[in-house]
């Protein structure tokens, strides 16, 4: 049985109403459980996360972790609440990723990557991220210092995976996807603007190219696959009427997992995730969570835990 869990924000919500929420979706008998309702009643708006939702996904152990805009919760994996953290230089935060012994995550606010010691519970790592006549350079920074890199967001930096060849960053407007080694930013690949959730997949990269409402794989050789985003019949989407900009479009393509070496996810709005096997070169199956078009799925990840 495959689960996999889910975040959403639900865009141009006001105080008193839901702001997304975390799910499980167990892919095979097609059922969704609403795990976390994230609503105002609980919500400091001049802090967690008052820019709505949650974000990204992590785990370590019987530790569940799910940012907010600027602040990072831990869960059990009965999503009872542990604890949170937060630093200064959070901000925006998209996605994260663990590796070895550090939580890594994107703080789009500060064009910067943030490192939590999964020991030692603190921020621990920054990297800022600022162009040079060579192309990108990064900064270490202490993430919980006063000497930190000034706010800003030039290159709109929304994903990060880490693995063994290196940390991976890339953004709606970086330009490419950048790889850090350790001593160095170097680009490994281009990419269109407006992208989300770009990383190394089987022989190439795989991402939400999200302005084009569509999955993208390019192998290093050979021709790219291009798997579209459902749309649905505007008919049967609901919230259409409300003015305002920060409503999700429909097909807007965000988070993005490996279920296995064939088979990847992603989810799109109105919250949909859509499974694609990469080797057969189609899209396999589609669940649907809710049909607001303001409801948009952000992190995505396979659920590693029994569930009840």
């Amino acid at each position: 049985m495959t689960v996999l869990i889910a975040t959403s924000v639900v865009r141009g919500t006001r105080q008193g109403e839901s702001h997304g929420g975390v799910y499980l979706v167990d892919l095979e008998q097609k059922r969704v459980k609403q795990t976390i309702d994230w609503d105002t009643s609980d919500i400091d708006w001049q802090g967690r996360g008052w820019d709505r939702g949650l974000r990204g996904i992590a785990f370590d152990g019987e530790r569940v972790f799910v940012a907010a805009s600027d602040e990072l919760f831990v869960y059990d994996s009965k999503f009872r609440l542990i604890e949170s953290y937060r630093s200064p230089y959070l901000k925006h935060c998209h996605e994260i990723s663990v590796y070895k012994r550090r939580l890594y995550l994107s703080s789009t606010g500060f064009d910067s990557v943030l490192g939590f010691d999964l020991d030692r519970n603190e921020f621990s790592f920054g990297l800022a991220i600022q162009r040079d006549r060579k192309g990108f350079r990064a900064l270490p920074f202490d993430p919980m210092s006063q000497a930190g890199p000034p706010e800003r967001n030039e290159f709109h930096l929304n994903s990060v995976f880490c693995e063994r060849s290196g940390l991976y960053i890339s953004g709606l407007r970086s330009g490419g996807l950048h790889r850090y080694t350790g001593q160095q930013i170097v680009r490994v690949a281009s990419l269109p603007e407006g992208t989300h959730n770009a990383r190394p997949y089987g022989t190439g990269i795989i991402f939400n190219d999200t302005q084009k409402n569509v999955v993208r794989y390019v192998p290093r050789s050979g021709a790219q696959l291009v798997f579209n985003v459902p749309v649905y019949n505007p008919t049967l989407l609901t919230h259409k009427d409300l003015d305002d900009s920060r409503v999700a479009r429909q097909a807007f393509a965000r988070g993005l997992c490996r279920i296995s070496d064939t088979i990847v996810a992603s989810g799109s709005s109105p919250s949909t995730i859509t499974l694609y096997d990469i080797e057969a070169k189609k899209t396999v199956q589609s669940i649907n969570l809710s049909m607001d078009i303001r409801n948009a799925i952000h992190g995505l990840e396979v659920w590693p835990y029994p569930v009840n």
